[in-house]
This record gives structure tokens, sequence and C-alpha cells, in this order.
């Protein structure tokens, strides 16, 4: 395999998750590093680069770590070079779209708690825009 390898700092830097959080990661199983230096740091290609980015689209949406190892497993299986048999195949492809339906199901429910947010900040907005409103149409006292 020809792939260029990264250190974990480049990694980090293209995923925009800490050292530690990769570590993390790997101390639980959810991505192993392609290779190691001499020196012993870890090496990662773009596979795992991807794997990674996979695993932190899923973090926001509540996706526990049993949760993330299940659709990679899943994943791995219909990326294998090894055939697979049709049921096989068919078993994890109902996982994906097991997950694709929850993640949109998260996503849906996300953009409503948001709707809600705006609308608050928008009362919020509007009570202070009121309160300016009456300051300035109050008179001010002599001297104060």
């Amino acid at each position: 395999m020809g792939s260029k390898h990264m250190q974990i700092g480049e990694v980090a830097s293209r995923t925009e998750l800490s050292l530690r959080t990769i570590r993390h990661y790997e101390e639980t199983g959810l991505v192993v590093p392609s290779a190691r230096s001499r020196g012993g740091f870890r090496l990662y290609t773009e596979g795992d680069v991807a794997r990674l980015m996979v695993i932190r689209r899923m973090k926001p949406l509540g996706f526990t770590l049993d949760e993330m190892r299940d659709l990679l497993a899943a994943t791995d299986l219909l990326d294998a070079e090894a055939e697979l048999t049709e049921s096989e195949r068919t078993s994890a492809l109902d996982r994906v779209a097991g997950f694709e339906e929850a993640a949109r199901d998260r996503v849906a429910s996300l953009r409503q708690q948001l709707a809600r947010a705006e609308e608050f900040a928008g009362t919020l907005s509007a009570r202070l825009g009121h309160e300016a409103r009456r300051s300035a149409d109050t008179p001010r006292s002599a001297g104060g």
C-alpha cells in the first residue's frame, strides 16, 4: 500500500480532533494507527483520517462509542476485499441503513432544538429592544 503516512499532529489538524481524543479513540478500538515510525510514533493513512471523520460526525449526534464501533464494523465489512455472502452483505447494509435513519432522526431533533433556541434568543432580543426604547422615552431627572 503506497499511501502517505501522517503523524498524529497532522491528523489532529485535519480532523479538528485533539491529540487526546484521537488517542482515546485508539484506546477504545475505534481507530488503530496504520503503522508506527521507527521512533514509535503513530502513523495514519487517508483511510484512518476518513474513519476519524465518521466518528467526529457521529459524536455530536449523540451516538455512543459502541454504536460507532458497530457502524465502523459494518462499513469495514462492506469495504473488505474478501467476498461476502449475500446474507453478510445484506446484514451489513441493513446496519448502515439503520444508522442512516437514526442520523436523520437526530438531525431533525437538533433542528427542532435549534429553532426553539433561536426563538428564545429572539424573545430576549425583543425584550432588550423594548427596554432600550423604554429607557430612551423616560425623562432623565435633573442632576442625575
